[in-house]
């Protein structure tokens, strides 16, 4: 028996709601356009239902989907954004820290010529 992934079948639920947030962003943006299901999939290379699942939130759509459809959108720019490790202050900081610590007394000058 294969072993299903855990987080598809059950991800926390803040990845959950975001996800579904962004789907539904997704949903809100094909419609402003104008654009069927159909016509949104077809524009992307991909099949109506992975749309559908995109715009629902669907825990196994896949990012290409979800990249593609801001792109089409024009809205690419902000998965640009997204972890950017400029904007990562936990990160930034613990790399500071961790920097601090790597720092080694010389052994001073050897006249040993």
């Amino acid at each position: 028996m294969v072993a299903r992934n855990k987080l598809l079948k059950s991800p926390p639920y803040p990845v959950q709601q975001s996800v579904q947030r962004l789907g539904g962003n997704l949903r809100i943006a094909r419609m402003r356009r104008n654009m069927t299901i159909a016509e949104a999939a077809e524009r992307i290379g991909t099949g109506p239902r992975a749309v559908m699942d995109a715009e629902k939130g669907k825990p196994s759509t896949g990012i290409m989907v979800y990249g593609a459809l801001l792109w089409l959108y024009d809205q690419l720019q902000q998965l640009d954004e997204v972890a950017d490790p400029s904007t990562d202050k936990v990160g930034l900081s613990l790399e500071t820290a961790k920097k601090r610590m790597r720092v080694r007394k010389g052994k001073g000058l050897d006249s040993d010529f």
